[in-house]
C-alpha cells in the first residue's frame, strides 16, 4: 500500500459555513467584479457587494414565501448567473439546494425531489416545468413552484422587503461546518442515483485550501477570471463557482457550447474549467478547419512540433532547431488558436476523465497549462489537482491540502480528508459499503509517482476479464480512440469473451467536415457515414494506434459502428459526458453478442 498526505494550509473553522465566504469577499473587495453578465455582445460586471445585495434580497423572498431553515429546494436550470444567485440565497435562507440536471427525465426529477423530501422547486423554462408538471401530482410535499423564465426570482426579491436584515443574518448563521450544505445526486453512471450529503465544511475548507494551492490560477487580485459552461448541477462546476466567490475570481457563464468560442473571444478568461472531450473538440475542429483551407499538413506538423517542444521543456532542454520551428509555427498556427480562445487563458482545469498526454503537451505549448484533477461527487470534486509548473503531464497531481490518498495493494484509490462527503442520504448500507476504516472507497484504480502525483489507470468495476483470464482496463483503449475527429464515443467490451471488441459512435458535429476534407460526400447522413469505407478505414487506423499501447491479448479485434449517438437524452451519457457503461451494455447486448458470432475479426458497420 502507498499513501500520500498533504496537510491543510488553512486552519479549519468548524463554525464556518458557505455564506461566510461571500460575506468575507464582499468586505475584502466590495467594488471588485465578482460576476459578469452578457450585455449587447459584451459583458457587464456585477460587484461583490451588488451580488451580496441580490443574494440577501432573494433570501428574504424565500423567507417571505415560507421557506424554513433545513427545507430542501430543487433547482433545474442551465449554467447561469441565476444558478449561483439561487445557490447562495438558499444558504442565506438556511435552506438546502437539491440540483436537478437540466436534461433529467420526469422520472429522474421525481426521484430527486421525492427522495430528498424537497418542499419547493425552481425551474428555468417552460420545458423544465413540463417535465416537472408530469410528476407533480406524485410529489405532495412540493408547496412552491417557481419559474425563472416568468420572472419569479424578481417577484420573490420584491416580495421580501418586509423581512428584516436581522432575520436573514440569524438564518445564515444557523449552520455550522458539519451541517448539510447541499444534497447532490450522483449521475447514475453506476446505477440508481444516490444522494451525497455535502457539508458546509466540505465547501469551506476545500475552497480555502484550494485557493492557496492554486493561487496562480484563482487569485482575484491578479485579475483571474473564468467562463463556466459545464453544468452547475454537477459538483465539478459547483465547487469552482464557490471557490471563485471565495477567491474573488470574476465568473461569466455560457451554457451553449456552440457559442463557446464567441463568448471566449469577448469574455477573455484567464482560466477554463473543462472536460477532456472539450479539448479534443477544440483540437479536432482546428485541425479540420486547417484541412478545409488546404493547410492540414501544416497544422499537423505544427502539432507535432508543439508536442515535442513541450516534452523538451519538461525534460529541461529545448534543442535550437526545435526552438526555431516552434517560433515559426507560433506565428502561423499557435497564435491564431490562442486568439480564438480569447487570448488570455493561462490555465485550464480538466476533470472527469484522463486527458491524453499528446493533448496536454499540445496545449502546454500554446501557453495553456492544463491542470488535470481527480475527484468524485463524494469528494466534493477535487481530491487531487496538478499544481502549476510542478506536475508532470499525464498525472492528476498530488492530494489537495487537507487530503490524504492511499492506493491499496489491488490498486484501488481511497481518500480521506476535508473534502470527503458525510454520507449517502437515507442510505446507511451504501454509506457503510463505501468506507473502509474512515477512508472513502473510490472504486478507481491508480498509481503514484515518486513525488506523490497520482495517475488514474481505470475503474475497478469496469475491468474486463476475458475468457482467457486477461484483465483489460477499457480507458487505456477508449481514450486514444475517442480523440480521433470522426469518433464520438467508444465503449470497449469483452468481459468473459474470447477477445476484446468495441462499440463506436460517430461525432455528428465533425463527420461532415471530415468527409469533405477527405474527398467524400459531406452531405452523407450519419447512418450512411457509418458504412463509408473511408470512415471505417479512419476508425480502424485509430484502433490500430490504440492497440500499439497494449498487449495482443488486450487489443481490439473487432468493432461495430452504430448508426446512433450516445447522448444524455438517450440515457447513455452523464451530464459530464461520461459513458453509462452498464446502460450501454444492456441496451446494445444483441449487437455485442453479434460481434462474437462466427465472423472474421475485423471492423464492420452496423447494418
Amino acid at each position: 500500500m502507498e499513501q500520500f498526505d498533504v496537510p491543510a494550509v488553512v486552519t479549519a473553522d468548524p463554525t464556518a459555513n458557505t455564506t461566510d465566504l461571500l460575506v468575507e469577499r464582499a468586505k475584502l473587495t466590495p467594488t471588485a467584479p465578482l460576476f459578469a453578465l452578457p450585455d449587447n455582445g459584451g459583458w457587464k460586471d456585477v460587484s461583490a457587494e451588488e451580488f451580496l445585495r441580490q443574494v440577501v434580497a432573494l433570501a428574504k423572498g424565500f423567507t417571505a414565501a415560507g421557506i424554513e431553515p433545513g427545507d430542501k429546494i430543487g433547482l433545474m436550470c442551465k449554467t447561469s448567473y441565476q444558478w449561483t444567485l439561487i445557490d447562495f440565497a438558499t444558504w442565506f435562507t438556511g435552506a438546502i439546494l437539491v440540483p436537478i440536471y437540466e436534461t433529467s427525465s420526469p422520472s429522474q426529477v421525481q426521484w430527486n425531489m421525492e427522495d430528498s423530501g424537497a418542499v419547493a422547486v425552481i425551474l428555468e423554462s417552460a420545458d423544465h416545468f413540463a417535465r416537472f408538471d408530469e410528476v407533480h401530482p406524485d410529489l405532495p410535499l412540493i408547496r412552491n413552484v417557481w419559474q425563472i423564465a416568468l420572472g419569479d426570482l424578481d417577484k420573490l426579491s420584491a416580495s421580501g422587503t418586509d423581512v428584516p436584515d436581522e432575520e436573514i443574518e440569524r438564518r445564515r448563521s444557523l449552520a455550522v461546518g458539519a451541517d448539510i450544505a447541499t444534497l447532490i445526486y450522483t449521475s447514475g453512471s453506476t446505477g440508481k442515483p444516490k444522494g451525497c450529503v455535502i457539508t458546509h465544511s466540505n465547501f469551506v475548507e476545500l475552497s480555502r485550501n484550494s485557493a492557496v494551492a492554486l493561487h496562480e490560477v484563482v487569485d482575484g487580485k491578479n485579475g483571474s477570471s473564468t467562463l463556466l459552461f459545464i453544468t452547475l448541477a454537477h459538483i465539478f462546476a459547483r465547487f469552482i463557482s464557490v471557490l471563485n466567490v471565495h477567491a474573488g475570481v470574476k465568473t461569466g457563464h455560457q451554457p451553449d457550447t456552440k457559442q463557446l468560442l464567441p463568448a471566449l473571444s469577448t469574455f477573455q478568461p484567464t482560466y477554463l474549467l473543462a472536460v477532456p472531450r472539450v479539448f479534443e473538440k477544440v483540437y479536432n475542429s482546428a485541425e479540420q478547419k486547417a484541412e478545409a483551407g488546404g493547410k492540414g499538413k501544416i497544422f499537423r506538423a505544427a502539432a507535432d512540433v508543439a508536442v515535442d517542444y513541450s516534452k523538451a521543456r519538461q525534460a529541461g532542454k529545448v534543442p535550437f532547431g526545435l526552438k526555431a520551428k516552434f517560433m515559426l509555427f507560433d506565428k502561423l498556427v499557435y497564435n491564431k488558436l490562442r486568439t480564438a480562445m480569447g487570448g488570455h487563458i493561462e490555465y485550464a482545469v480538466s476533470g472527469s476523465a484522463p486527458l491524453g498526454s499528446r493533448l496536454g503537451h499540445f496545449f502546454h505549448s500554446l501557453g495553456i497549462e492544463i491542470l488535470e484533477g481527480y475527484g468524485l461527487t463524494e469528494t466534493t470534486a477535487p481530491a487531487s489537482v496538478g499544481r502549476p509548473g510542478k506536475t508532470p503531464i499525464g498525472t492528476v497531481g498530488p492530494p489537495m491540502p487537507g487530503v490524504s490518498i492511499r492506493i491499496l495493494d489491488d490498486g484501488e484509490i481511497e481518500v480521506k480528508g476535508n473534502n470527503v462527503f458525510k454520507e449517502y442520504w437515507k442510505n446507511p448500507e451504501a454509506t457503510a459499503e463505501s468506507f473502509n476504516d474512515g477512508w472513502f472507497r473510490t472504486g478507481d484504480l491508480g498509481t503514484f509517482d515518486a513525488d506523490g502525483n497520482l495517475a488514474i489507470t481505470g475503474r475497478k468495476k469496469e475491468i474486463i476479464v476475458t475468457a482467457a483470464g486477461k484483465n483489460v482496463a477499457p480507458a487505456a483503449l477508449e481514450d486514444p480512440i475517442r480523440s480521433n475527429p470522426v469518433v464520438g464515443q467508444v465503449v470497449v467490451v469483452g468481459d468473459q469473451r474470447p477477445f476484446i471488441s468495441a462499440l463506436i459512435t460517430l461525432d455528428s458535429e465533425m463527420i461532415g467536415t471530415w468527409l469533405g476534407n477527405n474527398g467524400q460526400d459531406a452531405s452523407l447522413s450519419l447512418e450512411q457515414a457509418t458504412k463509408n469505407p473511408a470512415v471505417l478505414a479512419e476508425i480502424q487506423k485509430a484502433i490500430d494506434n490504440a492497440n500499439t499501447r497494449v498487449s495482443r491479448a488486450e487489443s481490439i479485434r473487432k468493432f461495430v459502428v452504430l448508426n446512433t449517438e450516445f447522448t444524455e437524452a438517450s440515457g447513455h451519457l452523464t451530464p459530464k459526458l461520461s459513458i453509462k457503461r452498464h446502460v450501454i451494455l444492456k441496451d446494445f447486448a444483441p449487437i455485442i453478442d453479434g460481434l462474437y458470432a462466427d465472423a472474421p475479426t475485423q471492423g464492420m458497420s452496423l447494418k
